[in-house]
């Protein structure tokens, strides 16, 4: 029986790398990307093995057409099991966990098999707490070979990331997609991302939309639909050791604090000092996710394997689409 070919709209690309894959399994699968790369996997065709904290997820995850794995990322026993049945693995679950990622590629070494890894490109976030900078990233610019330091607090992110490259010298088509802030409500069992919902939430909690210090400081931007697609070109055709940043826009905060007031009907969106901000969301989504600049540029996957992202504009996506539920 032959393997069915991942549904997707890009045509025309080289894929000499493509090896049929029949079965993924997804860390992460109950999660945002994890999930809603999971979903797209599902419906063309794949049989995808999803990684359950608990009976409930795994129930879920079934409902979905996932087959679920009880246990967790400290599970390694667990981990190598799913990864050795696999065709290849999406890490999606955790950017910061190395201990999955070790435990990934010891099981992974030497099979050929494709390893892809979800990080976020708060790697080059500042300590701008809301203020603008102009610094902008390439993925060339984060070669280890080269200048760029992250801030102490992301150093252990990158160094993960760059556990994943490295595994392309131990026999493994390893790939690391590095997602800017993602907007579009997901396909998998959690609809939100992370960064907009927080927003949204202490909104309707207070009634005032915040941005942090002046809000001018910028984020690129890429929606749920466009990340979807990065993924599955990767798993078709991504060289070993191959690093992408997911982008398609950018926005400053203050922007999009607006864009969600406007959404709402809450009037104009209000500044707040960093220490509130800290106590309302914790210290590193409020100085990192939603007060520091991280501003990238994706060339890589365009050229590389002809991503062609679709969506452009995160305030329209906000004033048009998003609807807020309850937090889970």
């Amino acid at each position: 029986m032959h393997a069915p070919h991942i549904a997707c709209k890009h045509r025309g690309r080289k894929q000499a790398l493509w090896r049929l894959i029949v079965r993924v399994f997804v860390t992460g699968a109950s999660g945002y990307i994890g999930g809603s790369v999971a979903n797209r996997l599902v419906e063309a065709g794949h049989e995808v093995i999803g990684l359950a904290r608990t009976e409930n997820r795994a129930k879920a995850l079934r409902a979905s057409g996932i087959a679920p794995v009880l246990g967790t990322l400290d599970d390694r026993e667990t981990l190598t099991r799913a990864a050795h049945t696999a065709d290849a693995v999406i890490n999606a679950a955790d950017s910061d966990h190395r201990g999955a990622v070790e435990t990934l590629t010891d099981a992974l070494a030497g099979t050929g098999k494709t390893l892809l890894h979800a990080s976020g490109s708060s790697i080059v976030g500042d300590d701008a707490r809301g203020e603008a900078t102009e610094q902008t990233f390439t993925e060339a610019a984060l070669s280890p070979a080269g200048s760029w330091q992250p801030e102490p607090d992301k150093a252990p992110r990158v160094a993960i990331d760059r556990l994943v490259l490295a595994a392309a010298e131990r026999g493994i088509r390893s790939t690391v997609l590095c997602s800017s802030l993602i907007y579009g409500h997901g396909y998998g069992i959690s609809r939100d991302s992370v960064q907009l919902p927080r927003l949204a939430n202490q909104a309707r909690k207070s009634g005032v939309v915040r941005y942090i210090g002046t809000g001018s400081n910028i984020w690129s931007t890429v929606h749920i639909d466009d990340v979807i697609d990065l993924y599955v070109l990767a798993l078709e055709s991504a060289p070993p050791g191959s690093f992408y940043f997911a982008e398609n826009g950018e926005a400053s905060f203050a922007t999009m604090a607006q864009a969600i007031a406007d959404n709402l009907g809450l009037g104009t969106a209000q500044s707040w000092d960093i220490d509130s901000a800290i106590q309302e969301w914790g210290y590193e989504p409020a100085v990192y996710a939603l007060g520091s600049n991280s501003r990238v540029r994706g060339t890589r996957a365009r050229d590389q394997l002809g991503w062609k992202p679709q969506h452009d504009s995160v305030t329209d996506w906000i004033r048009r689409r998003l609807t807020v539920t309850e937090p889970g």
